[in-house]
């Protein structure tokens, strides 16, 4: 295979690779998403193809470490992972991003020397950590009586505070807040993990519902 040819391939394979965990985030409407990730994967790749370049054609001259500047890919990643964590109240939002971003860059880099074995089987742990795992922890969730609970409410001022309110005279225990509807929307859409206490006199649901403003309320 000549030189551009693989060199077209490496970074063809990190484009899929990267896109394939960065689909799996923009799915589920995380800061960093599709082409973050596909960007993040090939750069990396390409700082690893620049380090073997630079290795081939300087080793005889000076003494080189191939993977100085990959080194550097995996602590400066950490710029973009940290724009990823966001401060929501008593929540902190967007860790699980940060953490696909530096795996996807240490992917790129496999990609990039040329170790595929690892990049691919990497690319699927990952995935499925993402995929399956979430299903276990929404699972083990329930059985603790944890629910997921989605409101779609008029965007106004003083909603989310009649909605925490009602649910602290029911003696439920918000564990997470999230707002998942898009820009253009005109409502608000509120996802809550809540747990509900061992007795539970009424319905969460039609209690919610009876709050002025609130326009549907649904259990996951």
């Amino acid at each position: 295979m000549s030189y551009y040819l693989v060199l077209l391939f490496r970074l063809f394979l990190a484009c899929i690779l990267g896109g394939l965990i960065g689909f799996e985030r923009e799915h589920t409407n995380r800061p960093a998403g599709f082409r973050t990730h596909i960007l993040v994967c090939v750069g990396s790749s390409l700082v690893m193809i620049t380090s073997e370049f630079i290795f081939n054609e300087y080793s005889s001259i000076v003494n080189l470490d191939p993977a100085r500047l990959g080194a550097q890919v995996i602590s400066g990643i950490g710029f973009l992972g940290a724009g990823t964590i966001i401060r929501d109240g008593f929540n902190v939002r967007g860790l699980t991003t940060a953490a696909s971003l530096w795996a996807v860059s240490a992917v790129g880099i496999a990609v990039g020397i040329g170790f595929y074995e690892g990049a691919v089987f990497a690319t699927v742990i990952i995935y499925l950590t993402l995929i399956l795992l979430k299903k276990m922890e929404l699972s083990f969730a329930k059985k603790k009586r944890h629910k997921i609970i989605y409101i779609q409410a008029d965007n106004i001022p003083g909603r989310l505070a009649a909605i925490t309110s009602m649910l602290d005279k029911l003696s439920v225990i918000v564990r997470k807040i999230d707002f998942v509807n898009d820009e253009e929307d005109e409502s608000v859409k509120i996802k809550l993990l809540v747990r509900l206490p061992s007795k539970l006199a009424c319905d969460v649901v039609s209690k919610l519902t009876e709050i002025e403003g609130v326009h549907k309320v649904y259990e996951e």
